[in-house]
This record gives structure tokens, C-alpha cells and sequence, in this order.
């Protein structure tokens, strides 16, 4: 199942610097990426190239129509979460089977020991891993808006969710708004566009942290601080109230944020501006024009970001597991736009971190967009495994890639 990859040429750049503190990024290259027979259906009946560090290695380990977000269990395999199909699915390097199924479009997961948290769209579940099973499921909390909601009326675009188990033994876990902008997500019980937290023993959920649009990536750092990757909105008018294209394209900024109790992250009403680190907020001509519904300036600024419309998924920290200068960082997926002109491109980014910050967005795999916008692939979640090589979901083409530093 594991392939091995065939190097090429040309160097290319990352998109978006590395910040003066943060180590360099490395170079990348086109690689070609070996395919196992096996697992050579569309879209690896032609080859295909991806740009990663030089000296690294890239192949197709496993295809999981729809695979989205992935973590690694205690025993080394490695589970991917399959919405469309109500499974967790559990892989190693010698096949895959069902862990869990029959759940409601089940997507973030998180380990605290032996227990497995699992993130269905209307509540998040309790299981024991027990001898490579999961079992004697509870349900932690309940309730949770879906599109099943009778108050939303099928009308609910985020319903996937996301979770992470702090130091403390802490449950955070994500509800993205119900619409772009739906500013009645920020007064609904529970709150929508909200990332949550259950108490360490268990108790009723609580807001955490606000004006979360979609909150999607959710992890802990290696201080032990929660961070979000955030999906901000679309069709940002500019300054004067116009919906401009040019202004549309990089406006706002995707946010990487660390959560802190009461922190409000604005939207709908404010949105951040400028960037790539520390990033203030202005207001949304839409919901905010003249200030009267939050006062922009007073948020805390945004700790990182990528690019408006990359539409980042997965997050995890490396915390040591890669060699410079990949060795300490977050890896975050990033899915690519799929309403700008030109489209942003999918990539898996790292940010490297230094003295409890994330320094700027650097691109460790890259490539799978044509110069005509036309993609063969889109990372979901990267995630380094055991064995010192990073795994990388991507549901556009139904596969998880092994992508290896040298001599792993």
C-alpha cells in the first residue's frame, strides 16, 4: 500500500513568507507521485505531480472516498473520518476497516488516553478504545445544531464539526454559523459560530470562545493553548460598501487564532484586516457600518493568517517530529477557494512555532492546482504519524498520502 516517489528538477517558492523569527522554508520540487497499482483509479490513472521539500518523498497510501480529518490512534493506526458515509474508518500500512459507523456526518476526533472523542454534527461522543475497538459510547453533549434542526429549517451550511481535548482534560469542540452572514447565530441557544467547552469531569457545554464563523481546524499547541483555523466569510464589501471583485478576492484574511475564555473573534460584524501576524479587526459594511453593533477596535488582534478564501480544514502541531525546518509548527489543510477568481490554491501549509507564536504561512505541499484553476486534488488534514512522515486526507480525490522526509 505505501508507494515510494521519484524526484524531479526546478525549485518553486512558497507563496507567503516565513516570519524573521521562524526558521526558512525549505525548497520545494515537482515530484512525481508513485502510485501503487492497486490504487491507481482516477485521479491516478495519469501522473501526477506535487511540489514538496526537496529531498522528501510522496506517495498514495490508502484511497477513502471523502476522507476528511484524520488523528492517530494509541495503537499507530491512523483514523479518518468519512461524513458523507456516517464511518470512521481505521487504516495501517496493511489495509483499512470500519471503527465506527451508522453516526451523523461524524468529522473532528481527539484522544485523551484511551478515550476517543468523535464529533458527530448534532452531539460529540465518548468512547473507550479498548484493543484496537472503539466501544461503550456516551454522548458528552447533545443537541447540536445540524441541518435537522427544527429552528433552521434544513437551511445550515456548517454543520460539520470539529473537537480537541485540552491538557486538562477540557472538550472543545466547534459549531459553525448557519450561514455566511447570519448575525442570529450569536443570541440562539446553543450559540452557533461559537467554539465550545465542556468542563475537565464532564458538566454542561459552555461558549468559549465567539464570532467564530466556521471554526474548523482545532487543536492544542504544544503550550497546551487551543488554536482555531477559521473560514471567514464571503463577498466582503470594501471600505465604501461596494462588493468589489479585487477587494472581494483577499478580504478578510482566514484566521489562525488562539482561543481564550470570553475571546471574541467579531464576525459578523467585524472582519480582520492586513496581516499575514497580528492582525486588527475593521468593520463589516454589511452588519457594522456604522459601529453601533461591536466595536472592531477594542477585539484582541489575530494572533496568524492565510490567505481570504483558503478555507482552511485541518489542524495539528508537529511538536518535534519532522526535521528543520519543519520540527515545531502547525500543519494546517487548506482546501482552496471555491469562489475566487483566480482560485486560491489547496496546499497543506505549515507555520512555524517560536516562543508561543506561529510565525508566517509557508507551503510544505503544494501543486495540486493547474495554472488553469483545475485541480487533481485538496488536502483536508495533514497529521504527522509514528513513523516521522506526514499523512495528508483529501476528499476531492478520495486518498490519503504518505509524504516522508529523507530516510523515513
Amino acid at each position: 500500500m505505501v508507494g515510494i516517489l521519484l524526484l524531479a528538477g526546478c525549485s518553486a517558492e512558497s507563496p507567503r513568507g516565513s516570519a524573521p523569527e521562524a526558521a526558512a522554508p525549505g525548497r520545494l520540487v515537482p515530484a512525481a507521485v508513485r502510485v501503487p497499482a492497486d490504487l491507481a483509479a482516477a485521479p491516478f490513472d495519469r501522473p501526477r505531480q506535487a511540489l514538496i521539500p526537496a529531498g522528501w518523498t510522496m506517495s498514495v497510501w490508502a484511497r477513502i472516498p471523502k476522507a476528511r480529518l484524520a488523528i492517530w490512534t494509541p495503537d499507530d493506526a491512523l483514523l479518518v473520518s468519512v461524513p458523507a458515509g456516517g464511518q470512521i474508518v481505521k487504516v495501517t500500512p496493511v489495509g483499512q476497516s470500519t471503527l465506527v459507523e451508522g453516526l451523523d456526518q461524524p468529522h473532528g476526533m481527539a484522544f485523551a488516553g484511551s478515550k476517543l472523542y468523535v464529533a458527530e454534527s448534532d452531539q460529540i461522543d465518548e468512547y473507550d478504545y479498548v484493543e484496537g475497538r472503539a466501544v461503550n459510547r456516551r454522548t458528552i453533549a447533545a443537541g447540536l445544531p445540524d441541518a435537522r434542526s427544527p429552528d433552521l429549517h434544513g437551511a445550515y451550511a456548517h454543520a460539520l464539526k470539529s473537537v480537541a481535548v485540552g491538557p486538562d482534560g477540557a472538550v472543545y469542540f466547534s459549531i459553525g454559523s448557519t450561514a455566511n452572514i447570519s448575525p442570529q447565530d450569536r443570541t440562539a441557544t446553543p450559540p452557533r459560530a461559537t467554539i465550545m467547552r465542556i468542563p475537565p469531569g464532564g458538566g454542561p457545554a459552555a461558549p468559549y470562545t465567539t464570532g467564530v464563523r466556521n471554526g474548523t481546524g482545532l487543536a492544542v499547541a504544544p503550550d497546551g493553548s487551543v488554536w482555531t483555523a477559521v473560514n471567514n466569510r464571503d463577498n466582503t464589501p470594501d471600505p465604501g460598501g461596494e462588493v468589489d471583485v479585487d477587494y472581494v478576492n483577499d478580504h478578510p484574511p482566514e484566521a489562525l487564532a488562539r482561543l481564550t475564555p470570553g475571546r471574541d473573534l467579531g464576525w459578523p460584524f467585524c472582519n480582520p484586516d492586513g496581516g499575514p501576524a497580528d492582525m486588527p479587526f475593521i468593520r463589516d459594511m454589511t452588519t457594522n457600518k456604522d459601529g453601533s453593533a461591536l466595536d472592531c477596535a477594542a477585539l484582541p488582534r489575530v494572533e496568524q493568517s492565510m490567505g481570504a478564501h483558503s478555507a482552511p480544514l485541518g489542524l495539528s502541531f508537529t511538536t518535534g517530529a519532522l526535521p528543520q525546518p519543519y520540527a515545531d509548527g502547525a500543519l494546517v489543510g487548506i482546501h482552496g477557494s471555491w469562489n475566487r477568481k483566480p482560485p486560491r490554491a489547496p496546499e497543506v501549509s505549515f507555520f512555524a512555532w517560536r516562543g508561543g507564536a506561529l510565525g508566517d504561512q509557508q507551503t510544505l505541499v503544494g501543486g495540486f492546482q493547474a495554472d488553469d484553476g483545475s485541480r487533481w486534488g485538496r488536502p483536508v488534514a495533514a497529521v504527522v504519524g509514528p513513523d516521522g512522515a506526514v499523512y495528508i486526507t483529501d476528499d476531492e480525490a478520495g486518498a490519503v498520502y504518505r509524504v516522508a522526509p529523507p530516510g523515513r
